[in-house]
C-alpha cells in the first residue's frame, strides 16, 4: 500500500481533502453553476434507486472530516488483485458518487434563494463597517486632538494632588509605626515601676493600632512582638499576684486586679491566687522548717532540700521544736492574714461597684458580666477558706506529730498547746472551723504527754505524801488560788487573742477578733517572755500573820460579827446535812463560842501543808492545759480526780484507818464506797509484780500506785499530843480545804466537760468531793478513844452499890474523875490549838466524839450493874446530871450528844411489863447486854419471872436479824 501511495504522490495525485485544503478561501466557498448543477440534474435518474445507492455506502465515509478515504479504500485491497474486480468496484464507487452529487445538486439548488438573500445582507454589513471605522477614526483624531490641550495638564494636578494626600497618610502612618517600634521601651520602665494596668493599656491600644496597620510587612513582625509582651506581662502580673499571698499591699493589689479586668481575666486571676496561697504555704513551712534542720545539723550539706516535708519535720529536735513551732506559725498567720485582707479588699470594692452601677446603669450587658465576675469571685474566695485552711492544718499536724513530745518539760509543752489552740482560734475565725484535724493531732500527743506526765505527777504525789510531816504551811488569810500563777489563766480567759500564760492585763474585748486586732500589724504568735516572779503574789506568811498590825486588830475586832460565816453563828451544825436545829442562840452566848474558837486558833488562815500546795498547783497545770486543748477535757479531769482521789486515800490511810477503833458508824457507806472505789482503781496493793502475769494485768498494774506509808517521822502515839492532833487536823483540813477548792473549780470543768462525760463529773463530786468533811469523824475518833481513859471509868462505876435505900444527894466519884479527864482533853486540846489552828467544827466533832463515848461508857457502866433499887437509878441520873452541869462549862456543844440515849436507858427502869416490852422493841440503838441486863435487874422490883421471860423472848427475837 504504502508503494501504491508513493507512486500516487510521484504522480502529483491529490486524496480529496487535500485538495480542498489546496484551494484559495474564495474558491474553496465557490459553489456549482446552475448550468453545472441543472446537468447533474437532468440526468435522467430513478430516486429510489438513488437512494438506495446513496444507503448502500457504508457509514465510515460519513464519521468525520478527518477520514482518509484513500487509505481506508488502499486497505481493503485483497493480497491479490484482480483487475476485473477492482473495476466492478470502481464503478460501483463512481456510481456512488454520482448519486452523491446527484443528491447534494438537488438540495443546493433548492436552498439557492435563500443563498442570495443571505449573500446580499453581508453585502450590505460590509460596508456598515467600513463606514463606522471612518467614523472612529475620525473620533480618535479629535480626542487625540482634547487629551493634548486640556485633559491631560488637569487630571496630571489631581494625580499629583491625590499622591499627595497618600504620602501625607503613609508619612503618618510610619510615624505610628515608629511609635509603636519605641514601645516596648516604655512597656519595660512601666513593668518595673509596677504599673500593670498602664502597661497593658498601652500593649492593648498598640495591638489595636497594630491591627490598623497590618497591610504593612513590618507591621506583622510587631504584632508578634507585641503578644509576646503582652504574655510577659501576664507572667510578671502573675508574679505580683504571688506576692499578694505573703505580703499584702492595697495598692499593689489594686493595681494587679486593675490589670486583670483591663485584660478580661478576673476569674482566671482568682484561680491563679489560690494556686498561689496553696503554694505559698507549702514553701513557707518547707523553708521555715529547713532553715532550722540546717541550723541544728551545723553543716551546709543539701541532702535536707530534697527531703519531703514530713521526713523534714521528724529531723527537728527538742531545743528548736518551739522555736520552729512559733516561726511557722507566724509565717502561716501571714498568710492567711493575706488572705483575708484579699476578701476585706473584694468587698469593699464590690460595694463600690454595686453603688456605681445603680448610679449608672447605661450597660447593661458590661453590668452584668462585672456582677457575675463578682459573684465568681466571692464564691471562690469563700469556698478558698476551707481549702487554705486545710492545707494549714495538714501542715501544722504534720509537724506536731513529727516529734514525741512525751518528754518535754511542762512549761514546753503548755507553750505547745497554747500555740496550737490559738492557731485553731484563728482557724475558727478564719472561716469557722473547728480544726478537727489539728485538735485530733494535739490530742494524740496530749493523751501521750499527759500520761506519762501523770504518771509522773502520781509518783511525785507520793514521795510527797510519804516524807510529809504535815506541819503547817502559813499562808495569808486572804490566800485563794487565783494568785499562783498556775491559774492565771483563769482571770485571763476572757481575752481570746492572747495565750492564757502570756496575755498582757490590758485584754481587749471579746467582740475583736485576731485579724481585726492584727490587721495592720504585729503578730499573734510573738513569743514573750515570761515573767512568773512579778505575775505570782506572794501568798506565804511569815509568821502566820501578814502583818503586825493585824495581828493586833485580830484581837481588837474579834468581837465583830462580820467576820464570822453563818453556818459558825448557828447553835449546831449536822455534819450529815449541814443543817441547824431550829435553836436561839444568845448573842452572849455567840461571843463566847468565838472566844473560845479564837483561844483554839489566831488567824483564820487556811490550814494547808506543802503536798496540799503543790496538788493545787497541779490541778491549775492540768486545768490549764484542758483549758487550751478542750477535747481531752475528759481525760484531764479524769487525772485530776487521781490527785484528789490519791490524797484522800492517803490521808484516811495514815490517820483514820484503825481496826481496833474504827467503828462502821462513823464512815458513812457514800465514805466507805469512795475509799472501796479508789482502792480498787487506782492503789497497787500488790507487793511484787507477778512474772506469769498477763498483759493485761501488767497494764492496768502500770496505771496504779503503790499505797503511800506514813513518815516514821509523824508520831501519833503521844498522849501529850493527843495522839498527833496537830498533825490530824492539818492532814484532814488540809484535805477539806482541797475539796473546797475542787468545789470552787467546779463550774470551770463543768464548762469545758463534753456532754455525755459529765455524769462522771457529777459522781466525783457528789461521792467523792463531798465526802471530804466525811473523813473528819473516822480521823478525830481516833483521837477521841484514846484521849479519855473510859476502860478506868467502867472499873470505878463497878465499885458503886446502886442497890441503896435512900436517896443520895452526893453523886460518886467517878463523875469527878470523868470530868478530870475532859478537862485534861481541854487543857492538851489548848495545847495542840498553840501549835495548830483549830477550826471550830474540828473541836465540835473532837468534843462531840469525847462526850458520846463517855455516854455510852456510861451506860454500859449502868448495864454492868447487877442490883439496883429505885434510890439506885435516882443516885444515876444524879451522877448523869452533875456530869452534864460541869461539862456544859468546859463545852459550847449543844445539845449535848447522847443525852438522852443515857436519861431514857435510866427512865426505862420504871416502866411496866407491857411498856417495857414496847419501848423494847422501839429502841434499838441498845445492845442485847443492856436491854438484857436492864429486865434482870427489873426482875423481883415490878417484874416477875414470867414477864422476865417474855422480855427476854422480845429481845432475841431483836437480836435475831442482826446474827
Amino acid at each position: 500500500m504504502q508503494k501504491i501511495k508513493s507512486l500516487m504522490t510521484r504522480q502529483g495525485l491529490r486524496s480529496p481533502q487535500e485538495s480542498v485544503h489546496d484551494l484559495s478561501p474564495i474558491e474553496s466557498f465557490r459553489f456549482p453553476s446552475k448550468e453545472e448543477l441543472r446537468e447533474v440534474c437532468e440526468e435522467p435518474t430513478d430516486p429510489q434507486a438513488q437512494q438506495e445507492i446513496i444507503n448502500s455506502i457504508e457509514e465510515v465515509y460519513f464519521s468525520n472530516d478527518s477520514f482518509d478515504i484513500v487509505k481506508y479504500e488502499l486497505e481493503r485491497l485483497p493480497p491479490v488483485l484482480s483487475l476485473q474486480e477492482l473495476e466492478e468496484y470502481r464503478d460501483k464507487l463512481k456510481q456512488q458518487q454520482a448519486a452523491v452529487s446527484k443528491k447534494v445538486a438537488d438540495l443546493i439548488l433548492e436552498k439557492q434563494p435563500a443563498y442570495v438573500q443571505e449573500l446580499e445582507r453581508i453585502t450590505s454589513l460590509q460596508t456598515g463597517l467600513q463606514l463606522a471605522a471612518v467614523i472612529c477614526t475620525n473620533g480618535r483624531r479629535h480626542l487625540n486632538i482634547a487629551k493634548e490641550g486640556f485633559t491631560q495638564t488637569s487630571l496630571g494636578l489631581l494625580a499629583n494632588q491625590r499622591k499627595r494626600q497618600l504620602l501625607i497618610g503613609l508619612l503618618k502612618s510610619l510615624r505610628t509605626i515608629k511609635t509603636l517600634q519605641r514601645t516596648d521601651v516604655r512597656l519595660s520602665e512601666m513593668l518595673e515601676e509596677e504599673d500593670y494596668p498602664g502597661a497593658i493599656q498601652l500593649c492593648l491600644e498598640c495591638q489595636k493600632a497594630a491591627s490598623t496597620f497590618k497591610h504593612y510587612s513590618c507591621i506583622s513582625e510587631l504584632n508578634s512582638k507585641l503578644q509576646d509582651t503582652l504574655e510577659q506581662i501576664e507572667e510578671q502580673l502573675d508574679v505580683a499576684l504571688s506576692k499578694i499571698c505573703k505580703n499584702f499591699d492595697i495598692s499593689h493589689y489594686t493595681k494587679v486586679q486593675q490589670a486583670y479586668r483591663l485584660l478580661g481575666k478576673t476569674q482566671t486571676a482568682m484561680d491563679q491566687l489560690h494556686m498561689h496561697f496553696t503554694q505559698a504555704i507549702h514553701n513557707t513551712v518547707f523553708q521555715v522548717v529547713l532553715g532550722y534542720v540546717e541550723l541544728c545539723a551545723g553543716n551546709t550539706d543539701t541532702k535536707f532540700q530534697k527531703l519531703q516535708y514530713k521526713d523534714l519535720c521528724t529531723h527537728i529536735t527538742s531545743d528548736s521544736y518551739i522555736p520552729c513551732l512559733a516561726d511557722l506559725c507566724k509565717a502561716l498567720w501571714e498568710v492567711m492574714l493575706s488572705y483575708y485582707r484579699t476578701m476585706q479588699w473584694h468587698e469593699n470594692h464590690d460595694q463600690d461597684d454595686a453603688g456605681a452601677v445603680s448610679s449608672d446603669g447605661s450597660n447593661v450587658i458590661g453590668t452584668e458580666e462585672n456582677s457575675f465576675d463578682r459573684s465568681y469571685v466571692k464564691k471562690k474566695l469563700e469556698h478558698g477558706l476551707s481549702r487554705i485552711w486545710q492545707d494549714v492544718q495538714l501542715k501544722v499536724k504534720t509537724y506536731l506529730l513529727g516529734t514525741d513530745l512525751s518528754n518535754f518539760k511542762y512549761d514546753d509543752f503548755i507553750f505547745v498547746l497554747d500555740v496550737t489552740s490559738r492557731l485553731m482560734q484563728v482557724g475558727e475565725e478564719f472561716c469557722g472551723s473547728k480544726s478537727e484535724v489539728l485538735q485530733e493531732s494535739i490530742r494524740k500527743q496530749s493523751v501521750n504527754y499527759f500520761k506519762t506526765y501523770h504518771r509522773t505527777r502520781l509518783e511525785e504525789l507520793r514521795m510527797f505524801l510519804e516524807n510529809e510531816t504535815w506541819e503547817l504551811c502559813p499562808v495569808k488569810s486572804s490566800f485563794s488560788i487565783l494568785q499562783l500563777h498556775e491559774f492565771k489563766f483563769m482571770e485571763q480567759s476572757r481575752s481570746p487573742s492572747v495565750s492564757p500564760s502570756k496575755q498582757p492585763a490590758s485584754a481587749i474585748s471579746t467582740t475583736v477578733t485576731l485579724f481585726e486586732q492584727y490587721c495592720n500589724g504585729g503578730n499573734p504568735f510573738e513569743i514573750q517572755a515570761d515573767s512568773k516572779d512579778d505575775e505570782t503574789e506572794d501568798v506565804l506568811a511569815s509568821n502566820g500573820y501578814e502583818s503586825d498590825e493585824q495581828e493586833k486588830s485580830a484581837y481588837q475586832e474579834y468581837d465583830s460579827d462580820s467576820d464570822v460565816p453563818e453556818e459558825l453563828k448557828r447553835d449546831y451544825v449536822d455534819e450529815q446535812t449541814g443543817d441547824a436545829p431550829v435553836k436561839s442562840v444568845s448573842r452572849e452566848t455567840l461571843r463566847s463560842r468565838k472566844r473560845s474558837d479564837y483561844n483554839l486558833n489566831k488567824v483564820n488562815a487556811p490550814i494547808l501543808t506543802n503536798t496540799t500546795l503543790n496538788v493545787i498547783r497541779l490541778v491549775g497545770k492540768y486545768m490549764q492545759m484542758m483549758n487550751i486543748l478542750k477535747p481531752i477535757a475528759f481525760d484531764v479531769i479524769h487525772f485530776m480526780s487521781q490527785l484528789f482521789d490519791y490524797y484522800l486515800y492517803a490521808v484516811y490511810t495514815f490517820f483514820g484507818r484503825n481496826d481496833m477503833y474504827e467503828s462502821t458508824g462513823l464512815s458513812s457507806s457514800r465514805l466507805r464506797t469512795t475509799l472501796n472505789r479508789i482502792q480498787e482503781s487506782l492503789i497497787d496493793l500488790e507487793v511484787s509484780a507477778d512474772p506469769a502475769g498477763t498483759l493485761t494485768a501488767a497494764e492496768e498494774r502500770k496505771e496504779k500506785v503503790p499505797s503511800p506509808h506514813l513518815s516514821h517521822l509523824v508520831v501519833l502515839t503521844s498522849g501529850n499530843l493527843l495522839y498527833g492532833l496537830a498533825e490530824r487536823v492539818v492532814a484532814t483540813e488540809s484535805l477539806v480545804f482541797l475539796a473546797e477548792q475542787f468545789e470552787f473549780l467546779q463550774p470551770h470543768l463543768d464548762a469545758v466537760m463534753p456532754a455525755a462525760k459529765k455524769p462522771f463529773l457529777q459522781q466525783f463530786y457528789s461521792q467523792t468531793v463531798s465526802t471530804a468533811s466525811e473523813l473528819r469523824k473516822p480521823v478525830y475518833w481516833i483521837v477521841a478513844a484514846k484521849a479519855i481513859d473510859y476502860e478506868q471509868m467502867l472499873l470505878l462505876m463497878a465499885n458503886v452499890k446502886w442497890d441503896v435505900k435512900e436517896i443520895m444527894s452526893q453523886h460518886n466519884i467517878y463523875v469527878d474523875a470523868l470530868l478530870k479527864e475532859f478537862e485534861e482533853f481541854n487543857r492538851r486540846l489548848n495545847e495542840v490549838s498553840k501549835r495548830v489552828r483549830i477550826p471550830l467544827p474540828v473541836s465540835n466533832i473532837l468534843w462531840e466524839h469525847c462526850i458520846r463515848l463517855a455516854n455510852r461508857t456510861l451506860v454500859e457502866g449502868y448495864a454492868n450493874v447487877k442490883k439496883c433499887s429505885n434510890e439506885g437509878r435516882a443516885l444515876m441520873q444524879l451522877d448523869f446530871q452533875q456530869f452534864l452541869m460541869k461539862l456544859e462549862k468546859l463545852t459550847d456543844i449543844r445539845p449535848i450528844p447522847d443525852k438522852e440515849f443515857v436519861e431514857t436507858y435510866i427512865k426505862a427502869y420504871y416502866l411496866t411489863e407491857n411498856d417495857m416490852e414496847s419501848w423494847i422493841k422501839e429502841h434499838r440503838e441498845y445492845s442485847t447486854k443492856q436491854l438484857t441486863n436492864l429486865v434482870n435487874v427489873c426482875l423481883g422490883s415490878h417484874i416477875n419471872k414470867k414477864a422476865r421471860q417474855k422480855l427476854l423472848a422480845a429481845i432475841d427475837d431483836i437480836d435475831r436479824p442482826k446474827r
